[in-house]
């Protein structure tokens, strides 16, 4: 396996444009992934990659053995999906991304089951509130949450998740509860927001009258991570919009309150992004399966 130990190392560092990425991805060390390199250079007899103290790219030659090894790697990981089809025990290992708030509350607690009822599957599960590209960071299967842009990637949904406004008691006594969705957009009340890098322009999807209207809202704080957004709120800096999973437990307990209940976010949707070569992989689709089925039930109801 050696060989193809190689190739895939040298895949993922074409890919990825760094030696040390490449290792972390592949749970190897640097150094591993550099004589890696350096085997199947001294085997193929060429140069595939320039190397400097601060580049490395790749010579004419990694360019035309990047594309025949893309092909071979298929082909393999082909083969396996389909040996694996016609037995009863799939394995391998499954490279899963989700939201924080996705993955803490949704999908990491599902991981157990799904493993006691295949064993030879080891799942990684990798939570970040970012974009992620799945070919660039190896990935089977990502989750999300909103609509995902389109591209070449397969879609399935599995829920559509309730959401609401909210926010601490101590802000509301002190600002007020807000009477219309209008109040979020004219300074008199302070709104946290979810923005990544490259995010659109901040707008909240209410149901106002039956139809949906967006509100350009504004306020003092915003950030990447859901659960910072959270806690801000805890702590009475402004309403944030939420899917009910993720504040269950504060509004349970009075630590957070709904405000313009009359006039609710839109539902978003749930859902994860695979590739159509991916879902020929059994463990993918049992993965994917299981999934829909228990986060579904595992979703707060509208209310």
């Amino acid at each position: 396996m050696s060989y193809i130990d190689n190739i895939r190392t040298f895949v993922r560092v074409y890919e990825l444009g760094n030696m040390s990425a490449a290792a972390r991805d592949q749970r190897i060390s640097a150094a591993v992934a550099s004589s890696r390199i350096s085997q199947l250079e001294d085997y193929l007899n060429v140069r595939l990659f320039q190397r400097t103290t601060r580049q490395l790219n790749a010579t004419e030659q990694g360019h035309i053995f990047y594309s025949g090894a893309v092909k071979v790697l298929e082909a393999i990981d082909e083969a396996e999906a389909a040996v694996n089809s016609v037995t009863d025990n799939p394995r391998g290992s499954l490279f899963v991304a989700a939201p924080l708030g996705i993955g803490r509350r949704l999908i990491a607690p599902q991981i157990p089951a799904f493993k006691e009822e295949y064993p030879l599957i080891n799942v990684r599960l990798r939570l970040s509130d970012r974009k992620l590209d799945l070919t660039a960071e190896g990935l089977d299967i990502a989750f999300y949450l909103g609509l995902p842009e389109d591209s070449a990637l397969r879609v399935r949904k599995i829920a559509d998740c309730p959401r609401l406004l909210c926010a601490a008691p101590d802000y509301l006594k002190r600002k007020g509860q807000p009477k219309s969705p209008d109040e979020l957009t004219d300074g008199t009340h302070d709104c946290l927001n979810l923005r990544y890098p490259g995010a659109p322009e901040f707008q909240w999807p209410l149901q106002v009258d039956g139809e949906t209207q967006r509100f350009a809202v504004a306020g003092p704080f915003e950030t990447d991570d859901g659960d910072v957004l959270t806690q801000w709120a805890l702590e009475g800096h402004g309403i944030i919009m939420k899917p009910t999973f993720e504040v269950a437990d504060h509004l349970a307990s009075g630590a957070l309150v709904p405000v313009l209940t009359e006039t609710p976010p839109v539902p978003i949707q749930l859902g994860c992004l695979y590739t159509h070569r991916r879902h020929q992989d059994p463990k993918t689709r049992l993965f994917i399966d299981h999934m829909a089925q228990h986060v579904a039930q595992s979703l707060p109801k509208a209310d």
